[in-house]
């Protein structure tokens, strides 16, 4: 009689659920709300097998306390903006959802916006990391998930010891980190000739080969009786009372109990259609696979060059820049050029065949203006939630972003205080 109750509760409780976008943060969502026992449709424009899930470095990174919006960063931006090659490329565009973001950006760019971002991304990157191993013991899962920490390489003096003082930040947040000298570095990369003047070891984070992890999961929910729907595009969205009503795409029309809005960079115009304006620009990203042997066997990234290196599962990717110019993915060759340049200074004895240059590939990150993410509910909408903003962090905090909207719908506690990364925050 008792298991009886249960499973009465169970059933009352019982949602439907349409989640729009099936990247890292929609998948882990549908996972969540499906092991909450909700009904869940996850909707998505793509064919759900390209794009920035699928083509990140796999980390799992807590050591990326500092949001991209720091001091000195705007400054770095607009000195940028006429450099093709830089890290950060913020092209301009007379737009006002644009003009308005880099407002915010800018003010964004503060000692009290650091402060208050390092521990709100600390706290959700070390839930989603942790998760990720969760999800593998409990569901059986066999995607590539290895421990082996992250270097930051630096070949200046200045970047070492820039390096050094966010490390000093992360260990006092709780986190695992230790200087190494070149020899050190070299100690822990026997195989390969390096380049540089140091390193900051993060113990603290782990790495993943992004592809394995996303086909795993998509084929679980799918034989767990979740629906997906691939290339439909939701054109319109029906509103009565503050209340999402249905979504319409160009075959159909969906009407469910709760919504979550987890299109990635293309969640703002969406949002629009509920006069909910957050502000979001696509920050593309570009990789390079290599299938040789390279001798790689640490994730690292470039410090001064701000390119990551992972040795994956049958490869070793190369991805990097954050490229901000609008909802696009034309590949820039120089900015493939750049990240093949890098490779070269740091890695003399590698060098990136135009094959191999040729397989680039892009895929845009959705960018908030303060580096944090958008998560809760909007006061303008009370049936939707929304998910995205992740910017370079979507992958590290897509397990614990997809809990937090779990228990959103379900009304409970969060795991962690979602004041930092409400929806409607002012900038």
């Amino acid at each position: 009689m008792r298991y009886y109750k249960k499973e009465l509760v169970h059933t009352i409780m019982s949602k439907k659920v349409i989640i729009i976008g099936g990247g890292i943060v929609g998948l882990c969502t549908a996972y969540y709300l499906h092991k909450a026992g909700h009904h869940v449709t996850v909707i998505d424009q793509s064919t759900m097998d390209f794009g920035a899930s699928y083509i990140n470095a796999g980390y799992l990174a807590p050591s990326h306390i500092i949001p991209l919006a720091a001091p000195g960063v705007m400054k770095k931006g607009l000195k940028w903006m006429f450099n093709p090659t830089s890290p950060l490329f913020i092209k301009p565009r007379f737009n006002s959802d644009f003009l308005r973001w880099v407002w915010a950006f800018n003010k964004s760019c503060s000692v009290k916006n650091v402060a208050r971002g390092t521990t709100a991304i600390k706290d959700i990157a070390v839930l989603g990391r942790d998760l990720y191993s969760e999800i593998k013991s409990e569901e059986k899962f066999t995607f590539h998930l290895e421990k082996k920490g992250l270097l930051m390489i630096c070949q200046t003096e200045k970047m070492l010891e820039e390096e050094i003082r966010v490390s000093q930040i992360a260990i006092k947040k709780g986190l695992s980190a230790q200087v190494l000298t070149k020899e050190q570095l070299k100690q822990v990369e026997p195989a390969i000739q390096l380049q540089s003047n140091g390193a900051v070891r993060y113990d603290c984070d782990w790495h993943t080969t992004p592809q394995t992890f996303m086909t795993e999961m998509k084929t679980f929910l799918e034989s767990s009786g979740v629906t997906i729907l691939k290339n439909e595009k939701v054109t319109d969205i029906t509103i009565k009372n503050n209340t999402i009503h249905s979504i319409t795409t160009a075959t159909k029309s969906y009407v469910s109990d709760e919504f979550v809005m987890t299109a990635g960079s293309w969640s703002s115009k969406l949002c629009k259609k509920l006069g909910i304006n957050i502000l979001l620009e696509a920050g593309k990203g570009y990789c390079i696979n290599s299938q040789r042997d390279l001798g790689i066997t640490t994730p690292a990234i470039l410090a001064e060059a701000k390119v990551a290196v992972t040795p994956m599962q049958g490869f070793t990717r190369f991805a990097g820049t954050m490229e901000i110019a609008g909802i696009n993915q034309t590949i820039n060759k120089v900015r493939v050029e750049t990240i093949v340049n890098a490779v070269k200074q740091y890695y003399p004895s590698i060098h990136l065949s135009t094959t191999e240059k040729e397989t680039a590939v892009s895929g845009l990150r959705p960018v908030s203006p303060d580096g944090l993410p958008y998560i809760g509910r909007s006061n303008k909408c009370t049936n939707l939630t929304i998910a995205t903003g992740h910017a370079m962090m979507g992958w590290t905090m897509g397990t614990a972003t997809g809990k937090l909207v779990s228990e959103i719908i379900a009304d409970q506690k969060p795991s962690l205080s979602l004041d930092a990364y409400h929806p409607d925050r002012k900038f």
